[in-house]
């Protein structure tokens, strides 16, 4: 719920509302979530983190936009572990479900990384460095991280950093994948998924 202001003033909360891809991801992990032991994998105990911000904390500047955004453009680390058995390799998302006027802004699409990795360092996804895995377009049509953006003047913007847990080998999908594309992808191969929320504003 997001809280705003009719013409007197007084205070009333409206529904937030979600993007299609954010309900696609939130449809591909909920079905994660629900595989029993038995079938592909568990996400049960799966963990995501940063070292540059705690969960629903502030994301350092230096992880926005350079320019008027505020940054140096550095992709945030990112870590997992504790991955559904079987999980050969994860993606890594960012995703802001506030930009575009609600219609979402991808920021980070990465995948056909190795399980056995643990980890995303930062700056790693500056375009031209990913030797050991691959990037796909992110909202301005680049395969690298593209750094926060929000509006001046907006609360801040929630970004969510996602590790999906796949059972695919590393280099078993294409290049070129956008977000859409890799959830697609990912649909009967992913064996759970976890995220870790910071927030940003100019």
């Amino acid at each position: 719920m997001q809280k705003t202001r009719n013409g007197n003033g007084n205070s009333k909360l409206r529904p937030l509302a979600l993007s299609a891809t954010a309900l696609a991801l939130a449809g591909l992990l909920a079905g994660c979530a629900g595989m029993s032991s038995g079938g592909k994998g568990s996400s049960t105990g799966m963990k995501v983190s940063s070292s540059a911000f705690g969960d629903n904390g502030t994301i350092p500047a230096e992880h926005a936009g350079v320019g008027d955004c505020g940054g140096k453009n550095i992709s945030p680390p990112v870590a997992w572990s504790n991955l559904p058995a079987k999980t050969k390799s994860v993606a890594v998302l960012v995703f802001d479900p506030d930009g575009a006027a609600g219609l979402g802004v991808s920021h980070w699409v990465a995948y056909n990384i190795a399980a056995e990795r643990g980890e995303l360092k930062a700056g790693e996804g500056a375009a031209g460095s990913n030797f050991d895995f691959t990037m796909g377009p992110n909202v301005a049509g680049t395969p690298a991280y593209r750094g926060m953006c929000p509006p001046v003047g907006d609360r801040p913007h929630h970004y969510v950093v996602t590790v999906i847990a796949t059972e695919l080998a590393p280099g078993s999908l294409p290049a070129g994948l956008g977000r859409d594309a890799l959830l697609a992808a990912l649909k009967g191969r992913a064996l759970g998924g976890q995220s870790v929320v910071g927030l940003y504003s100019r």
